[in-house]
């Protein structure tokens, strides 16, 4: 308790030191029509709370401040998203925006009040203040989304609605907060000098102007402070408000949608290239990057159900082949064939921060609705992780925690392919070997392709070694 007072004192011994400073000021200047003190306006401000058209007054600017800022920011949001699906609408609409943010706000409220009238200028002032500034955050926000847990979204099959609640909503949200900040004070303070410009009757700005005709200083500074408190009540508000959809969105991520796992029988399995499910071939394949050859002469052929490990040294593509075989980078030269859906343990982990254990999971196998699909998560989970992991965010475990997490989405998810990069680092030997076991229980009759520099994972998982060195066909 006496921390929180402390606390408290701190907070406001700088406001009281500018009170005093005010109230010297006006003492010195000695008019109050030039400058009313902080006594003469508190008084004034009681006098304004007691008014009874006061409420009237205030839920006048309050209405249209309030429609032009939901509208500019969920219009600016809305164009932000429609950019960074097709970039030519940010092409189209960024010089206009560019243009817009610097233009004195007087010039366009002066340019409103031709078009649109006292009673909305107010309103429509506010949406274009808060607009450029919200798009231009939104979008660079959207340029700096994590492409890998993007990546990693999509090999799974997680559908786009589930993809933008868990993984872009929750990144682009930081970006959102800290620019409203400034623009909830941005609309109010545009909101009011329209109103002052246009004095529609029964706003605060046109308050404020009969105060500056009459020479009410003391008039002049409540109304101030009533627009500055309520700035800092709307900006606390819906900061607040924002800041709860980052949950929200993780919650509904796992409840819409349909994922690959809960697809009807049929939907899923052999891809049209000629091959049967679960097949893998790549026929003198070259595999690496534009303007960059990793491994040329690439002949690899797995059937279905078959189970293939390559240890070949660091640097030598095994990243580049399971990121081939998974559809993520293209051949260079030759062909490749996959029959059926993928899943795949990335080298780097790849989980939804702000979700459990058991969320990863369920986002790309079910539904949080569906307890059959909450307790199989839980289960295989168990195997591989004590219980209170299992419930916390991902962001709170040890790296070799994660690791395993990982693993269990690989093998939890549906697929004909499994692929695993490098799938038992930063595990101890005893963790090491339960992880192998736990992939071979849960394979099934899957195609297995793993990555792995760790001697003995060969027999662990009863596969056969392949060596991209090899370009003989495996036939």
């Amino acid at each position: 308790m006496r921390e929180r007072f402390s606390d408290i004192a701190k907070r406001l011994a700088p406001v009281a030191l500018w009170v005093c400073v005010w109230q010297v000021a006006s003492l010195v200047v000695g008019s109050g029509i030039l400058l009313a003190g902080p006594v003469d306006t508190v008084m004034r401000l009681a006098s304004l709370l007691g008014d009874a058209g006061f409420l009237a007054t205030v839920g006048f600017s309050l209405a249209r401040i309030a429609v032009g800022f939901v509208l500019g920011f969920a219009g600016a949001v809305a164009l932000a998203f429609a950019g960074a699906r097709w970039r030519a609408v940010r092409t189209i609409f960024s010089p206009a925006l560019d243009v817009l943010k610097s233009v004195p706000i007087v010039c366009v409220i002066v340019l409103l009040l031709m078009w649109v009238g006292a009673e909305s200028v107010s309103a429509v002032a506010v949406f274009l203040a808060v607009f450029p500034a919200v798009f231009f955050s939104c979008s660079e926000a959207l340029d700096n989304v994590d492409a890998k847990t993007g990546e990693m979204l999509g090999v799974f099959g997680v559908p786009r609605v589930r993809r933008l609640l868990a993984h872009v909503w929750p990144e682009v949200l930081p970006y959102l907060l800290g620019t409203s900040r400034n623009v909830c004070g941005m609309a109010w303070k545009a909101g009011v000098a329209a109103e002052l410009i246009g004095s529609p009757m029964g706003s605060i700005g046109e308050r404020i102007y009969q105060a500056k005709l009459l020479l009410e200083t003391a008039d002049l500074f409540a109304w101030t402070i009533v627009v500055v408190v309520m700035s800092w009540l709307c900006e606390r508000a819906f900061v607040a408000l924002l800041a709860r959809t980052g949950s929200w969105a993780l919650s509904a991520s796992l409840r819409v949608g349909r994922p690959r796992g809960t697809r009807r029988a049929g939907e899923s399995g052999v891809a049209a290239t000629g091959v049967d499910a679960g097949e893998v071939v790549l026929s003198d394949a070259t595999i690496g990057y534009p303007g960059h050859v990793v491994a040329r002469g690439v002949n690899l052929r797995v059937r279905p159900g078959e189970r293939v490990i390559c240890s070949d040294a660091s640097g030598a593509g095994k990243t580049t082949l399971l990121r081939t075989v998974a559809g993520l980078q293209p051949v260079l030269d030759g062909t490749r064939a996959v029959g059926g859906d993928v899943t795949m343990a990335f080298q780097d982990v790849r989980l939804v921060g702000g979700m459990s254990a058991v969320q990863n999971l369920l986002l790309v196998t079910g539904s949080s609705r569906d307890a059959w699909a909450r307790d199989r998560a839980g289960r295989l989970l168990g195997e591989l992780l004590p219980a209170e992991a299992l419930d916390v965010p991902v962001d709170e475990l040890s790296g070799g925690q994660r690791r395993r997490v990982e693993l269990a989405r690989a093998m939890a998810a549906p697929s004909d392919v499994v692929l695993l990069d490098e799938p038992f680092s930063s595990l101890d030997a005893a963790s090491h070997e339960v992880a192998a076991r736990f992939v071979t229980r849960h394979l099934g009759s899957r195609t297995l392709i793993v990555a792995s520099h760790a001697s003995g994972d060969a027999g662990r998982m009863d596969a056969e070694g392949y060596s991209l060195g090899d370009a003989a066909a495996r036939d």
